[in-house]
């Protein structure tokens, strides 16, 4: 007998999960929260529902249609929030920007896109002004700034972000459209070709908050994250949404600081000033903060972190907890929007030490609500969650993109076997946590055997003198290829640890069974700094580039 599917009234109401329904929450239950961007500017959330109005409206008089795209070229600021909403609430679509791409990708991702309107930051012009002969589809350009002077350029300006606003009606009747209407679009950069787009619909943003909510507002899981809270983001707005946390914050009506450029002083200052309670950044930038001198006269219990985009140390994670930040990692990709699993404790772990809690708070995490996640092998066949068994983690969620963007290859290669293909290996233990234990193409493949490059970095990095570490595979003629780690060492402890130092300190692992003895790296290269992509993790592919 088939299911039975429900009769719907000629009448009823089919009520479309549009972003516009998050912004009204706010307006019902908080309306005098604040807005905050650096110590410039300060309004409530009825003033950003006015400058939404205002935004589209702008947008309208520019000329903008249903179905065009909207590119923005700024830091994480007011503005940007009020983009995350005015643009796909008309409509249209929102190209979130990397204005850290190089100028061949730059150019290639506004074409590909067909941004039709760019709203750009007077810091980022010689960015556009380098390929604005190579642009195809542009029409409009309007300058976003925090100076009230014109700015030399080269390019045709059509205006001003606060003055189009100032002269524009505060009322706008945001209609009803498919709930499968295109809303947003960026691009990932991986280590191979040209930047690939990746699109979400307003329904699958609408379920990925209720997702993030139920994760982390709705668990007994020590971390909450509430209406009474202070969020500011320390991620790139351009990168998927800053993970989707200001659609929740808005939904929630939290207070919302944001930061513009990321300068350590400015992000410490903020979080006292404005008491920040909710953040969350890629391990390097809390390395950056912890790591700074101001850190040991200054109070953080109270502030509540997240870590992704990479594994976080077990090392890093003692440092923070030290300052009695409250850090737990959550798992993602650009191409799922981008929440798979967090860490959150289970309620028997709640009592635990912050020593037996580390290595929990450090793991990839358990699957959020509505997500499956599934270990695969080679073969497409699902393995056990034994935390043993190892192999390609596959995900199924509501909110996942569904391809990549005029790129049907490439998306039936994500969603093989109707599974969306992460990249990523690891495995699920009997609790239910998955652990990721390396990219597939960071594994490091020595004699015949697999090591995992995040294992390492997590065992360096306990050393008391390590900063930062990133370990590769690099060829070898007889094994084909063995790990290379490369350290920076904290700023008073340099010249005082040598190479051999950090290998009889691996070398422990190796008697305790953590490692296998071929685990230990043959050269562990002590160096000033490690280089970084444009969202903050360590770039692996830049540091093998000299060893192939």
């Amino acid at each position: 007998m088939p299911v039975r599917e429900i009769e719907k009234t000629s009448s009823a109401y089919d009520f479309p999960l549009l972003i516009k329904n998050i912004l009204s929450a706010p307006l019902k239950y908080t309306p005098e929260r604040e807005i905050v961007y650096r110590d410039q500017m300060r309004y409530n959330y009825n003033t950003l529902n006015s400058r939404v109005s205002k935004l589209a409206n702008s947008l309208q008089n520019l000329g903008l249609k249903q179905g065009e795209t909207v590119g923005i070229m700024d830091w994480d600021s007011h503005r940007y929030l009020e983009s995350f909403f005015a643009v796909p609430m008309m409509g249209a679509v929102l190209h979130t920007i990397n204005i850290r791409l190089s100028p061949e990708q730059l150019i290639y991702t506004i074409n590909h896109a067909e941004d039709d309107v760019i709203l750009i930051n007077s810091e980022f012009l010689p960015l556009l002004e380098a390929v604005k002969d190579q642009m195809t589809t542009v029409k409009k350009l309007i300058l976003l700034t925090d100076e009230n002077k014109q700015p030399d350029t080269s390019l045709a300006l059509d205006a001003e972000y606060e003055d189009m606003l100032q002269r524009a009606p505060d009322q706008y009747e945001f209609p009803d459209f498919s709930e499968d209407a295109m809303a947003t679009l960026f691009y990932t950069t991986g280590t191979t070709g040209l930047p690939k787009g990746v699109y979400y619909s307003h329904r699958q943003l609408v379920l990925h908050t209720f997702g993030l909510m139920s994760t982390i507002s709705g668990q007994n899981a020590g971390m909450k994250f509430d209406s009474s809270d202070v969020y500011m983001p320390m991620t790139p707005m351009f990168h998927v949404h800053a993970w989707g946390v200001p659609y929740l914050a808005t939904m929630l009506g939290a207070k919302q600081v944001y930061p513009g450029r990321y300068d350590p002083e400015m992000l410490l200052k903020l979080v006292l000033e404005e008491k920040v309670t909710f953040s969350h950044c890629v391990p390097t930038i809390i390395h950056m903060l912890v790591n700074n001198p101001i850190i040991e006269e200054i109070d953080l219990s109270g502030w509540k972190v997240i870590i992704g985009g990479s594994a976080l140390p077990q090392g890093l994670c003692n440092q923070a907890l030290k300052q009695n930040i409250d850090i737990i990692t959550a798992y993602g990709l650009s191409e799922t929007c981008p929440l798979l699993s967090s860490s959150m404790l289970k309620p028997h772990m709640l009592d635990w030490s912050f020593e037996e809690q580390a290595p929990i708070r450090c793991k990839t995490g358990i699957p959020a609500p509505n997500v499956e996640i599934r270990i695969a092998d080679p073969t497409g066949n699902h393995l056990p969650h034994d935390g043993v068994s190892t192999g390609e983690i596959v995900a199924r969620a509501p909110w996942l993109t569904q391809g990549y963007l005029k790129d049907p290859e490439k998306s039936e290669e994500l969603w093989q076997d109707g599974w969306l293909h992460t990249g990523d290996v690891g495995h699920i233990d009997t609790e239910g946590y998955v652990q990721i234990t390396d990219r597939l193409k960071d594994v490091i493949k020595t004699g015949g055997e697999w090591l995992s490059s995040l294992k390492l970095e997590d065992i360096i990095s306990r050393h008391e003198a390590v900063s930062e570490v990133a370990v590769v595979g690099i060829p070898d003629e007889k094994w084909g290829e063995r790990p290379l780690a490369r350290v920076v060492l904290n700023e008073g402890q340099k010249n005082q640890v040598t190479e051999d130092d950090l290998k009889e300190f691996c070398s422990q692992f190796v008697e305790n069974g953590t490692i296998p003895k071929y685990g230990v790296p043959n050269r562990i290269e002590i160096v000033e700094s490690i280089p970084k992509t444009s969202v903050g993790k360590i770039n692996k592919k830049e540091i093998r580039k000299n060893f192939t």
